[in-house]
Formats: structure tokens, C-alpha cells, sequence
């Protein structure tokens, strides 16, 4: 069974009752917009936006809310950015730091409005919202009024479950200086049921320099925020959040959400959420940092593919298992190829989690690509498209046996498109490819078995020209177990004779479309 519909089997049980009475679930997401957003964080994306779709197949009532969080602090200046212009930023609201472009309302605009179009264009759709809003309008006040009045047991809860002490001064809360504007320079302190004192230090951070002020101030409508774990338990009770997923790292024992949850129910006095733990998308195996501007951003992969590849990148491996994106390896040849597999199950009428893959692989907007059509193997689109004595079309209906159709020809199209753009940023040298117009230096050195298959080969295509593709490639296996040669040593010195490199596209599909008399010339080249 496929990871989304096994968990909302698992959500249908949990809330049975609730679903029965037609009451919504609610499914909540965010992502702090510190800076430009990884990949990595369309995962949880995709999570809760398949779960959404799941439901809505059931006909189970629910909404899908994703926070673009700009009321945290400034606590680390991306690499990318000018470190003098945005270093007297440090310790502020990230929706009160200027935006890079002048033109965002803020920093956080800037990053997070980025981010929203790349799931809107996914084809996500969940009702997105600001957490300055909820803040300064006022729908925090009550859970900041009961953090502040159950400050002993929230720091009783982080002492047994994570181990950290807090002073018995320490109030759950950040208040903004009225002075400076700084949120990650104060301490708050003396609660008295309306007001909060507070310090605005110069030296209590290592990454930002307070003003010195102390000031007393009322903690409600925006005048200050939470920290972080107990912010996520009161996000639970203020949008009453029954589904919400996160990233491993926060269920390390001791760890956010073990404190979030305990918060949630202890003392906010409400059931936590539906957990779901999730693995990330890894580029070159390491997880991205929003900050560090490690990886690559969630812009930028979405551009390289398609939108059902994308998609499909994001979901076909279990949620539990990390996914590793390489753009200047194989993953893209490979994800095409995952699609292609999965596509002829559906339309061999297989059903299956694969097949379950492909169909959730595409919004709505996409469902007319559920349909058949022809699909070309993106490695050879690849190939083609680096020859510019050959059309395209008229190699790919070969490949296909008959005319292009509409469905065709947009499917060749937009592979073409795709590839020509991995080509010229990430492609790794074994899918770049240059015909050599001269017998390559590397190919004189063959041996006695290479040059006797490489003589039948000749002999072949002398009497029967180059068929197409198949039949060739068919032949050339043939041949290669007749002179009983290793594959490696048969294939490799095919590419060298003609590439220039030991590796290439399938061998008989990429002789069958070079002009016969240049290939006989080289293989009497070479065997002579």
C-alpha cells in the first residue's frame, strides 16, 4: 500500500468520530522564510498535500494550512547576502528586515512569497497565511497568557524531557524592545498578569548586540513572541491542528516535538497532533540549510523538471526514506526513467504502489497526462539534441515505429526543452556527447578480440546497412556473444571509435543515426 493512503487509513482510525460528524481535519505545515528555501523543504509539501488529496478522494472534510513563519527572529545571515548591509538586522523580525530587491514588502516576503509560488506551481494548494498576522491580531494572546501563568511547568517539562535548565526567572517569551525593535536581544522576566518586564542586553547573544534598554511592556497583540517549542504547541491549539507532520531531526528523543507535544497536552490541555516523522531530500547527500544557502533551493530544482516530475521526486520513495537529488549525476535520467516504468503500468492497466505513484504524481491541472502517449527515453532526447545533423522528430518516430500525434510531439517537446537545460547547467561528461570527426587517439589502442568483433560489425553493416535502433542493438549482442567478448570491453571501444569516451547512449539505437558510410569508414579505420 502506497505511504499516503496507509497513513490516512491511520488518520481514519484516529479520527473516526470527527469525520463521522463531517467536522474538518485540520493539516498544518510551515517553513521559517529565513532565507532562499531549499528543496528539502518541499518534502514535508508534498507530505501534507498528498495526504489533503487522499482525504478529498474519501470525501473526508478538511483544510490544509501552511504558514510562511516571518515573525521569528533573524538569528543568521545567509551566505548569499551582503554581510554589512543586513548585520544591524541581526536579532530582529525577519518581516521587519528590508528585502533584498527593495521591492518585497520584507525580507521574509521576498524569501517566503518565493516559496509559495514554487507550491503553487507544484500544484499544491493549501490556504496560506503570515504568522505576523496571527500575532498582531491578537489570536495568540490567550496561549501567550497561559505559557506566561504556567512558566514553572513549562520549565519543569524541558528539564525532564531534554535535560535543559531554566532559571526561575525565565519566562517562555521574547519581547520586542520598544527601543531598538530587536526580538532575539531581551529577557523577559516578572509576569504580573498584563505586563512583562524586560532587558534588552548587549551582550546576551553571541550573534546580535541589544541596545541596553529595559522597559516593561504588554506581552499581547504582537508586542512579542514564543519560543519555538512552545510556539509549535500553541500553533496546535490556536488552529486547532489535527494532522502535522515534521522532519526526523525533530523527533530525536528530547527533542522539539517530544516538548511541543508535552506542552500541547499538559499545559495547553489538548491532545497533540497526528505525528508523522519524514525523511529529507538530500542534495549530493547533505540536508539543506535555508541560511547557509547549502544546496539547492526549492526555485531552483522546481525549474529543472517537469511539474509531474517534480512531483514525483518528492513522493515516489516512502516518506520515511530520505531522497538523494544529484543534478549533475544521474538522478534526472534515472526519475525520468521511474516515470516511464510507472506509466506503462497504468496503462497496462497494473495496480499497484508504483502505479499509485504515477497517478499522484499529478495535480489536476496535469490529469490529461495520465493518458497514453508515446514516451522517449530521456537519456537519448538527451543525445539527440547534442546532434545537429539530426531532426529530432523523425528519429523519435523511428523509435516509436509510427507517426507523432499531438500528445506525442508535446511529450518530445518538452523533453527536449528539459534536457537542453540540464545539459547546460548540470549534466556530469557521460551524457555529454560530440561525435568525433576524427579518429580519436584514445581508439588506436585496441586489442586482437576488440578489433575481430568490431570486424564482424563491419561485415554486418556492409550487407545490411544500419536498421533501426532495436533490430541493431539485438545484433550487436548477438555478435558480442559469437566472438565471445566482454560486454565492457565489446561496448567501450564502440563509444571510443565514435565519442571519443568509453561510454555512450545504447549502442545500437546511437549507430543506427550516423550516416552509414561515416561508420563504415571508422570501423575499417580501426580493425586496419
Amino acid at each position: 500500500m502506497f505511504w499516503s493512503d496507509k497513513i490516512a487509513n491511520e488518520i481514519g482510525i484516529a479520527y473516526r468520530e470527527k469525520i463521522s460528524q463531517k467536522k474538518p481535519l485540520i493539516i498544518r505545515d510551515e517553513k521559517t522564510a529565513s532565507g532562499r528555501v531549499h528543496v528539502g523543504s518541499m518534502r514535508s509539501v508534498a507530505l501534507h498535500g498528498t495526504l489533503s488529496r487522499v482525504l478529498s478522494e474519501r470525501a473526508v472534510a478538511h483544510k490544509f494550512l501552511y504558514e510562511i513563519n516571518d515573525f521569528d527572529v533573524m538569528d543568521g545571515l545567509p551566505v548569499y547576502l551582503d554581510q554589512e548591509k543586513y548585520k544591524p538586522y541581526m536579532g530582529r523580525l525577519l518581516c521587519e528586515v528590508p528585502s533584498p530587491d527593495n521591492v518585497a514588502k520584507n525580507f521574509a516576503e521576498y524569501f517566503g512569497g518565493e516559496f509559495v509560488k514554487v507550491i503553487e506551481e507544484a500544484g499544491y494548494t493549501p490556504e496560506f497565511y503570515r504568522s505576523s498576522d496571527v500575532y498582531r491580531s491578537g489570536k495568540y494572546n490567550d496561549v501567550i497568557r497561559t505559557a506566561l501563568l504556567n512558566a514553572p511547568k513549562i520549565r519543569e517539562l524541558y528539564k525532564k524531557i531534554s535535560g535543559a535548565e531554566k532559571s526561575e526567572d525565565w519566562l517562555p517569551l521574547s519581547v520586542i524592545c520598544e527601543n531598538c525593535r530587536k526580538i532575539g536581544t531581551t529577557k523577559a522576566r516578572d509576569f504580573d498578569g498584563e505586563t512583562v518586564a524586560y532587558t534588552c542586553g548587549k551582550e546576551y547573544v553571541a550573534w546580535a548586540e541589544g541596545c541596553g534598554h529595559e522597559g516593561r511592556v504588554s506581552p499581547f497583540d504582537g508586542n512579542a513572541k514564543l519560543p519555538w517549542k512552545v510556539e509549535w504547541a500553541a500553533k496546535f491549539v490556536v488552529f486547532d491542528v489535527d494532522i502535522e507532520g515534521a522532519g526526523k531531526d525533530h523527533y530525536t528523543k528530547g527533542g522539539a516535538r517530544e516538548i511541543a507535544n508535552a506542552i500541547c497536552v499538559e499545559v495547553f490541555k489538548r491532545p497533540s497532533p497526528f505525528d508523522i516523522p519524514h525523511e529529507f531530500i538530500l542534495v549530493g547527500g547533505k540536508k539543506m540549510s535555508s541560511s547557509k544557502g547549502q544546496g539547492s533551493s526549492a526555485k531552483e530544482v522546481s525549474e529543472l523538471l517537469p511539474t509531474q516530475l517534480f512531483r514525483l521526486l518528492l513522493i515516489y520513495k516512502d516518506i520515511k526514506r530520505a531522497v538523494d537529488f544529484i543534478p549533475d549525476g544521474d538522478t534526472i535520467p534515472v526519475l525520468y526513467d521511474t516515470y516511464d516504468k510507472y506509466a506503462e503500468k497504468v496503462w497496462g492497466g497494473i495496480t499497484d504502489d508504483e502505479s499509485r505513484t504515477f497517478e499522484l504524481a499529478h495535480s489536476e491541472s496535469l490529469s490529461h497526462l495520465l493518458s497514453k502517449r508515446f514516451l522517449p527515453r530521456f537519456s537519448q532526447i538527451a543525445f539527440l539534441v547534442q546532434m545537429p545533423h539530426l531532426d529530432i522528430r523523425t528519429e523519435v518516430e523511428k523509435m516509436k515505429g509510427t507517426r507523432l500525434d499531438e500528445k506525442d510531439i508535446s511529450e518530445l517537446e518538452e523533453r527536449a526543452t528539459y534536457a537542453k537545460l540540464w545539459l547546460s547547467k548540470y549534466a556530469p561528461e557521460d551524457f555529454r556527447y560530440e561525435i568525433q570527426e576524427t579518429f580519436p587517439e584514445s581508439a588506436r589502442a585496441l586489442s586482437d578480440i576488440q578489433k575481430k568483433s568490431l570486424t564482424a560489425v563491419l561485415a554486418f553493416i556492409e550487407k545490411r546497412g544500419l536498421p533501426e535502433g532495436e533490430e541493431l542493438h539485438t545484433k550487436l549482442h548477438e555478435i558480442r556473444k559469437e566472438v565471445e567478448i566482454l560486454p565492457k570491453d565489446f561496448f567501450s571501444c564502440l563509444y571510443l571509435l565514435f565519442l571519443g569516451k568509453p561510454n555512450g547512449p545504447k549502442a545500437g539505437w546511437f549507430l543506427s543515426v550516423l550516416p552509414l558510410d561515416f561508420v563504415k569508414q571508422r570501423l575499417s579505420e580501426a580493425i586496419s
